[in-house]
């Protein structure tokens, strides 16, 4: 299957990196290159670093990029401190995390990250390590639960857990169809008229199968650190929990005194250290909308290192 990927907010992100065409630039989810492309083509004396997990993303990205001033590397954007001092490079101008799952791994069934497909209940970001179907047939219905209401904030979470550890006692789940049919007749019917009952637990699972959010968190200091003065960080955010860590961190690096508000005078001396693009993330426009349904929830966030 060819990687097919539409860049999400790509004009809006493009613009907003201001990329310089002697500057250096890291896109941590390099997927099908789409943003990544249209960094690279700014690029004079630059040079962009395209990272990402998944072997079949770096295969794709690294054809596409050919001929352009670009290096791409497998690696999780949470090393990209560690990509950059093997390239003995200390200082960036920009860098984009598009975040969540990329069209191609939605689409191709046998990764398994599709409720709408039959396949083997994979979700693996970088085809290694445990996969969904590990922590489905193995994990308590107690941890079941917490993955789901921690990371799908599935109102139905300990009915789908309870389920699903009563349904594996007759045999191994091995699908995602199964898995879906399981969560489906463990929600109230009135639940299943409010989208697919699968989403927020494969979701759940995708978040857990890759420690997504760990990375996240893992990335976000590194990131911001990594930034020259000036330098932007861009960042593109699927759901509310990845949105919520990306404003907290945000509002973290734009706030200045701490002092309790009775000091007469600042005597923590912190003044802010980056400065937001626009005070409210970014959304796709209706257009965007119309020509890609999968938009919808997308956040962009954008803070300028002071």
């Amino acid at each position: 299957m060819e990687f097919k990927h539409i860049s999400v907010l790509l004009n809006e992100t493009i613009s907003s990196l201001d990329i310089k065409p002697d500057g250096i630039y890291i896109d941590g989810t390099a997927g099908g290159a789409g943003h990544s492309l249209h960094i690279a083509k700014k690029l004079k004396n630059g040079l962009l670093i395209a990272l990402d997990r998944d072997p079949d993303a770096i295969k794709v990205a690294t054809e596409r990029l050919e001929g352009y001033p670009a290096k791409v590397i497998k690696s999780n954007f949470s090393d990209a401190d560690l990509v950059l001092k093997e390239l003995r490079i200390e200082k960036v101008n920009g860098i984009l995390l598009d975040l969540g799952v990329s069209s191609y791994q939605l689409d191709t069934a046998e990764r398994g990250f599709s409720y709408h497909k039959d396949a083997p209940l994979d979700m693996r970001m970088s085809k290694s390590g445990i996969t969904a179907a590990d922590l489905v047939n193995n994990l308590s219905a107690s941890e079941l639960y917490d993955i789901f209401k921690r990371y799908g904030e599935e109102k139905f979470a300990s009915k789908i857990a309870n389920r699903i550890v009563t349904v594996r006692q007759k045999g191994e789940i091995k699908t995602t169809l199964e898995l879906a049919e399981i969560i489906a007749s463990a929600v109230p019917a009135a639940a299943r008229r409010d989208g697919h009952p699968a989403r927020k637990c494969f979701q759940a699972l995708r978040i857990a199968v890759n420690g997504e959010l760990d990375a996240l968190a893992n990335a976000l200091d590194k990131c911001f650190e990594l930034l020259d003065k000036d330098g932007v960080l861009a960042i593109i955010t699927f759901h509310s929990l990845e949105d919520r860590m990306v404003k907290a961190k945000f509002k973290e690096y734009t706030t200045g005194c701490t002092c309790p508000p009775d000091f007469p005078v600042c005597v923590c001396g912190k003044t802010p250290r980056g400065r937001l693009l626009t005070k409210k993330p970014i959304e796709p426009s209706n257009e965007e909308l119309n020509e890609n349904p999968r938009s919808r929830s997308a956040k962009l966030r954008v803070i300028i290192k002071n």
